[in-house]
Formats: structure tokens, sequence, C-alpha cells
């Protein structure tokens, strides 16, 4: 595994605070990285089948120095749940781990969310360290502190605020990602740019994505720290989403209900839902008035282009517009008994309505659904 120059990216949260180390190989220099961090010589890694079968040698090499418990897990969003979060407290007691050890997330967006989780209530928060493996991860879900499980009510409504010590993320891990989960981690890419990165979407729109999506390395490098450093910005400024970090959720309330509709057995990725829900978004922000047609076409539009879903993909999803409603009067944002949706005003200009219009929402979903 070849070694290039680390791009870092901080995020800025007083006593909190760390960084997001991004580059080609960079995961040789995980050892190192921990030592900075940390003096005790114990790794739990948690992982799945599918990442442990593909890196499992390369993590065991760059952790060489290290006293390291490897828990590997079955791949799926149907591992973030009570008994994923029991099976991997279960394995750090049962190992004799300290919460002064160090619990490693290695995978994507569920095993980051769980391992967070599990290291937040862990004898009251354990050190923990991401190394997210997708895109999506990369981009989006291995930074910031939201940790969290599925239950019967929704998508992650069991969980926390807990940052990790450190984000290393080695981009040519993603050269074995399938293209469908690459595709998944695009729509949190492009989710950036839509919300107050005008510039970024056009760059995105003008090519830069067809790039990511074919793996260029130089592509994929600077889309990355550009989605970090988005991402940092907003929740250095906001780490619980009591204000503006709910931004970051476009397409997401959604999405959350598509993926409801879908179940967890991998009908319907995240990121698909994700994709399709900022479609949504554009397209109910048009149709009440706040947003052109023309910017809500465009933006499907470029969705299309690269073969990412819309709306118009989530049929199989899509049957009941009163179920749809339900699931999203769920949504963790919402408050006083109104849903919050983030809505947009153009390409760029995303907005938090605190009190959407239930009576406009429930008509749109009426339309859509078959």
């Amino acid at each position: 595994m070849k070694t290039a120059p680390t791009k870092t990216v901080t995020v800025d949260l007083a006593e909190r605070s760390y960084d997001i180390r991004i580059g080609a190989g960079a995961l040789s220099g995980l050892g190192e990285a921990l030592r900075a961090i940390t003096t005790s010589d114990r790794v739990a890694v948690v992982t799945d089948e599918t990442v442990h079968a593909l890196h499992g040698a390369a993590i065991a090499e760059a952790l060489a120095d290290f006293r390291t418990h490897m828990f590997v897990r079955p791949q799926g969003e149907a591992q973030k749940s009570m008994g994923g979060l029991d099976a991997v407290l279960d394995s750090l007691f049962r190992a004799g781990f300290d919460r002064g050890d160090t619990v490693l997330a290695f995978g994507g967006g569920v095993i980051g969310d769980l391992t967070g989780f599990a290291a937040s209530v862990f004898k009251r928060g354990a050190t923990f360290v991401q190394v997210p493996t997708t895109l999506l991860a990369q981009v989006d879900s291995s930074v910031g502190g939201k940790t969290a499980i599925n239950n019967a009510y929704g998508k992650n409504l069991v969980g926390a605020f807990y940052q990790p010590r450190l984000v290393l993320i080695d981009t040519e891990l993603l050269q074995t990602l399938p293209a469908r989960q690459v595709k998944a981690g695009y729509a949190e890419i492009v989710k950036y740019g839509l919300i107050d990165r005008p510039e970024f979407f056009e760059a995105l729109d003008a090519g830069l994505g067809a790039g990511i999506l074919s793996l260029e390395p130089d592509a994929l490098s600077s889309a990355i720290a550009t989605s970090c450093a988005a991402k940092a910005s907003v929740v250095s400024r906001d780490e619980r989403e009591g204000g503006v970090r709910a931004l970051l959720n476009l397409g997401h309330t959604f999405a959350h209900a598509l993926e409801l509709e879908a179940g967890y057995g991998g009908a319907l990725l995240h990121g698909e839902a994700v994709s399709a829900g900022i479609d949504m978004a554009y397209q109910f922000s048009a149709r009440i008035g706040v947003c052109s047609a023309a910017d809500a076409s465009r933006v499907r539009d470029h969705l299309q282009k690269l073969a990412m879903p819309t709306q118009l993909d989530m049929l199989p999803f899509l049957k009941d517009a009163d179920t749809l409603l339900g699931h999203m009067r769920q949504d963790k944002k919402n408050a006083g008994g109104r849903i919050t949706l983030i809505l947009t005003r153009a390409i760029g200009a995303a907005y938090i309505e605190r009190e959407a219009d239930e009576s406009a929402l429930a008509d749109y979903l009426k339309d859509i659904c078959t």
C-alpha cells in the first residue's frame, strides 16, 4: 500500500478537538497516530466480515506494536441493534478492556455508529478512534460524533454524541469498494454542495463527480477533504444539533422514512435513500414555492446523469403516504409535535423549516405514492 502526503482537517471543539487525517496509504501511520493520543497499548478493533477479509491483515500490520483484540461482526444495518451493542460490549468486558484503552471502528457507517455508541457507554466512555473504509463513512458518518443504533421506531433513535479522538482516512481502502457503495457515499458528498457550497456543486457537476465515482485518486482526495472540512465547520459551531447542524440532514428525513419502509436487509442503502431524499427535498421545496423548479430539475438531472437514485427510483417503497408521514413524525429533529424539514431556496441555500406544512407534505406524499 503506497503512502502519500496526508491532508489534515481539524474539528475544533476545544478540549474535545481532534484531527481528520486523509491520504492514500494513511493506514500505515495509524500506530504513530495512536501513540500521540493515548498511552495505552491495547486496541480493540471492531469490524465486519467483509472488511476483515479484505483489509484485516493491513490493520493488523499497522497495529503490530499494540496488543490488539479483533472483534468481527456480520455485515449489514441489522448490526445496529441492542443485540449488536450487547455483543460489542460483551466482547470488551470479556477481553478485560479498561476505558483508557482504545476502541477502534474499522468499517463503514454501521460499524462506526455501533462501535462509537459502545465506546460511549463502556465504563462511561472509552477512547474512540474511527478508521472508515467506505466513502460514505469517510465523508460523513465518521466525523462529528453521532453514534447510534436503530430500533422498531426508526433509524438512529437510540444513541449519543460521542466524539472520536482521531479519524484516519485511507483513500486506498476505497479501491475494493463495490460501485453501489461508492454511489451511496457520493450522495453525502453532493449534499455539502447543495447545503451551502454552490461552487462545490458546480465542480461536481462539471466532472469532479464522475471522477469520484471512477475512484480517481486526486478527485477522491479533494472531495473527501472538502466534505470533511464542510462538516467540521458545522460541527465546530453546533456539536449537538441545537441549530445549524440540522442542515447536514438535507434529504435525510425523507431518506429515513424510505429506509424504514425498506427494512434494514440491504434492499436500500442509506446513501441511496439520501440521494433520493435530496431529490425529494428539492421537489417538495419547488412544490411549495420556496425553490425554483429549474433548480429542482437541475439537481435531479445531476443525480440522474451519474446514475444516482432519485424519487423516481423509490416506487417500491412509496406505497402509503400516511405510513411515510408517520415515519417522518418520529424524526429526531422534530420538536413540539411539528415536523422539521431541511428545505432549500436554491442550490447551495438550504434552510431549516421548524414547522413544516404537514398538509402540503401529506399531499406531496400522496401524489408520489403508488
